[in-house]
């Protein structure tokens, strides 16, 4: 063999470029590739040359020697160096591949085909929505949910053949579930039309689900919806989907969550939003008042001299964390002052008196007062 007979095996030039021979080498392996040419001795044997080739010019020093020295240099390393052809192969293409580095899941990889047979397609995923409250967002509740779905047909059992008869081999396919076609050297796998990759046909169909195996019927689901889900949460039920024709597995339900607005309380995320109006004189003198959550009513410590939109923070009395449902938010309450508009003439000069005891020369008892009071509360000068 002399010096440049591996680069005519590849059907390049003795300067090719890495990249010109890796291109060549994967032409070449696809055409003569045993699983294209079963039975073809000639091609297997071609195939073996070529990646004899291929092993020795991918790698510069291997490459530099053999241009110095010829095959001889690598004689005792087998016809490929000491590398299995198909394993090269799968090096270069990527995937795996039975039997000897087959095409299988290469030219799933290319081509988004598949050589498994399916027995029956797959069902549909289905979508549905519920609506609950903030309260039972914050609970759990198990919620029953009518939906309409493909069932199995009872007729048939699901397989889609009338009583007495059965699935045959696929007269397309032969029962492989795919049809090959050539697109110049490269052979392309598609799924059958006519068995839609199972393989079989019915020799009888079913009268009551004409074949398909499933029916279209009217059902109901039992959903577990998880203690702090939120609006817009979805949940998976496995396996409630729409049954698939002729036996195949089923498809997924997807539930939908809506949480209704709260006439009380606002969310973000874990915590809670709430505001409560106290008299003046609350946050005047200090006291207690009563807080609503989602629990009950909680007493909270109003401070003497508290302003108006402050905030206090009640731990733990928020929303529960859906992944952790021990741990919870905080509820959030803002204060917002009354002022009343209306006093009796008691109340006013009460007020008077309280105001001339706290150095406001500037208050009239008749005119005002209020207005003023308002927007002392309010924050206002």
């Amino acid at each position: 063999m002399s010096s440049s007979e591996y680069y005519e095996i590849l059907g390049v030039s003795k300067n090719a470029s890495e990249e010109e021979i890796k291109k060549a080498y994967r032409k070449l392996a696809i055409k003569y590739h045993p699983d294209k040419n079963p039975g073809d001795n000639a091609a297997e044997e071609k195939f073996k040359e070529i990646s004899s080739a291929f092993e020795i010019l991918k790698d510069p020093e291997k490459r530099r020697k053999y241009d110095q020295f010829g095959p001889d240099a690598f004689r005792g390393g087998g016809s490929t160096g000491g590398v299995d052809p198909f394993d090269l192969f799968r090096d270069v293409f990527g995937g795996g591949g039975g039997g000897g580095g087959g095409f299988g899941s290469i030219f799933d990889d290319f081509f988004g085909g598949s050589t498994s047979r399916n027995d029956g397609s797959q069902g549909s995923d289905l979508r549905v929505s519920v609506t609950i409250s903030l309260e039972q967002a914050s609970q759990g509740i198990e919620k029953e949910i009518k939906y309409q779905h493909h069932d199995e047909c009872e007729s048939c059992s699901g397989s889609g053949a009338a009583a007495g008869s059965g699935k045959v081999m696929c007269s397309t396919c032969g029962g492989i579930g795919q049809v090959a076609s050539n697109q110049g050297f490269i052979s392309i796998r598609r799924t059958c039309p006519t068995c839609k990759g199972s393989g079989v046909t019915i020799e009888k169909p079913c009268k009551e689900c004409r074949g398909e195996g499933r029916k279209k019927v009217q059902g109901t689901v039992k959903v577990n919806i998880p203690m702090g889900v939120s609006d817009g949460n979805r949940l998976c039920s496995r396996g409630r989907g729409d049954a698939g024709m002729q036996g195949g597995p089923r498809g997924d339900l997807y539930v939908d969550v809506n949480v209704k607005n709260h006439k009380f309380f606002e969310r973000d995320e874990d915590d809670l939003f709430h505001e409560i109006m106290i008299p003046f004189t609350l946050a005047t003198l200090g006291g207690t008042v009563q807080a609503p959550t989602l629990d009950g009513k909680v007493a909270l410590k109003i401070p003497a001299g508290t302003p108006c939109n402050k905030t206090f923070r009640i731990k733990d009395k928020g929303m529960p964390n859906l992944r952790s449902p021990a741990r919870k938010g905080d509820l959030y309450v803002r204060v917002v002052i009354d002022v009343p508009d209306k006093l009796t003439t008691e109340q006013r000069e009460k007020l008077v008196d309280f105001s001339k005891a706290c150095g406001d020369k500037n208050v009239s008892p008749d005119v005002g007062f209020m207005d003023k009071a308002k927007r002392f509360f309010d924050g206002e000068n």
